[in-house]
């Protein structure tokens, strides 16, 4: 099994007043945007981490009996609390996982089941999408490097486990940069 990682946990800080997750881009909430395209994806668990408004993100993002909800009571210690939350639902058995950003409207099923099939194929440590020489979000990882995440702590994200393993990586190349736009400001909406 090959579970998604979805981090919904922060907290909007360079959006005052406002969860930039629940703001609506082109007729959708954010957050069910990459959470759509999870669902028809290939991947059979999608482990979502909350903190910030988790009651209201909770509430306001689609069911599917993929999904399920966790909380990282951390949250505002930074990006790498939520990563451990999330790796601690990963079932034993599984073969691998992908740490996905909510604010990422324009990843697809494509870029996602292209990941899945390289965890599902290869035994490379990490398995990333690459155009010309940009590395982007999400990142796939090989479960046996599940240890190494221990480690990380604030606001190191996976990019820190893709510099230490970017060697011995999978490299997947995408067609448009576009995918690997993240929304932080109101212009991104």
């Amino acid at each position: 099994m090959i579970t998604a990682i979805l981090l919904a946990a922060g907290q909007s800080k360079r959006i005052p007043k406002e969860n930039k997750l629940l703001k609506n881009f082109r007729g959708k909430i954010l957050i069910n945007h990459i959470l759509n395209q999870l669902i028809k994806s290939k991947v059979r668990r999608i482990v979502i981490v909350l903190g910030h408004e988790h009651s209201l993100v909770k509430k306001a993002t689609i069911t599917n009996k993929k999904i399920q909800f966790t909380l990282n009571k951390n949250y505002k210690s930074g990006i790498a609390s939520s990563i451990k939350t999330g790796i601690k639902k990963i079932n034993k058995f599984s073969k691998g996982f992908l740490i996905v950003q909510s604010d990422m409207p324009y990843i697809k099923k494509t870029h996602i089941n292209k990941i899945y099939n390289s965890i599902d194929k290869k035994n490379n440590p990490v398995h990333l999408l690459k155009y010309k020489n940009k590395i982007g979000n999400p990142i796939g990882f090989n479960s046996s490097i599940i240890s190494k995440f221990k480690k990380i702590k604030g606001d190191v994200g996976a990019k820190f486990m893709v510099k230490r393993l970017k060697k011995d990586a999978a490299i997947i190349k995408v067609k448009s940069e576009k995918i690997f736009k993240d929304f932080d400001k109101l212009t991104d909406f």
